[in-house]
C-alpha cells in the first residue's frame, strides 16, 4: 500500500503560515544532502512520490505555480517536478479544471484509501491545515516529514489543531541543513 506523507515547512511554535498569511520565513536549502549527491532532500523527496493531495485553497495557491522569470534554475525545476505528478484536490465545493487534476468532494476516506490501494509511489498530502486535521483525524497520514525553521512567527495558522486524539510517532530520522532548518522525520504508529 502506498504511504501518505505530509511534508511541509513549519516554524518553531508550530505554524505554517504568518498572522497574514505570509511564508516569506521559508527557507529553500539548495544545499546538498552529502558531498556525494547533488540531490536536496527535497529533490529526493519529489523522486519518490507521483501524486499530490491539495486543499482548494493551497491548490489555487501552488497547483499550478510557475516561477517567474528570474527565478533559479533550481527553483524553476523543482516546480516542473511538482507539476509533473497526479494531482488531486478536496473540497466541498470543486469545480471544473483543466488537465489532469482529479477533484474529491465527498466519501474522503474511502477515496484516498482506493488511492492508497493502486499501484505507485508514495502520496504527498500538501495541505491546508483543515485538510492535513481531515488526513490526522481520519489516521490517513503514515509518514510526517516536518521542516522546521529557525523561526519563531508568534501567531499565525497553526500546524496541528482539533486533532481528536493523540498520535503516537515514531522517529526515524533527524537532518540539520547549514541554513539551520531541521529535517524531522516521524512515522505514525
Amino acid at each position: 500500500m502506498r504511504k501518505i506523507i505530509l511534508n511541509l515547512a513549519v516554524s518553531l511554535d508550530g505554524f505554517i503560515e504568518g498572522p497574514k498569511g505570509e511564508i516569506d520565513w521559508c527557507i529553500m536549502d539548495s544545499d546538498p544532502v552529502s558531498e556525494s549527491s547533488k540531490d536536496s532532500h527535497f529533490d529526493q523527496f519529489l523522486s519518490g512520490i507521483d501524486t499530490i493531495f491539495y486543499g482548494r485553497v493551497s491548490y489555487d495557491l501552488w497547483g499550478q505555480y510557475q516561477p517567474d522569470s528570474n527565478a533559479s534554475l533550481f527553483e524553476k525545476k523543482l516546480w516542473q517536478s511538482v507539476h509533473s505528478k497526479s494531482k488531486y484536490v478536496f473540497s466541498t465545493k470543486p469545480k471544473k479544471m483543466n488537465g489532469d487534476t482529479k477533484w474529491i468532494s465527498e466519501n474522503v476516506f474511502d477515496n484516498v484509501m482506493a488511492i492508497k490501494n493502486q499501484p505507485g509511489k508514495s502520496i504527498w498530502l500538501y495541505g491546508g491545515a483543515s485538510l492535513i486535521t481531515t488526513f490526522i483525524n481520519l489516521e490517513l497520514v503514515d509518514n510526517y516529514l516536518l521542516a522546521v525553521h529557525p523561526i519563531i512567527l508568534g501567531g499565525g495558522k497553526p500546524l496541528f489543531s482539533d486533532i481528536k486524539d493523540k498520535i503516537g510517532l515514531k522517529l526515524n530520522g533527524a537532518v540539520t541543513s547549514p541554513s539551520g532548518v531541521i529535517l524531522l522525520d516521524y512515522d505514525a504508529k
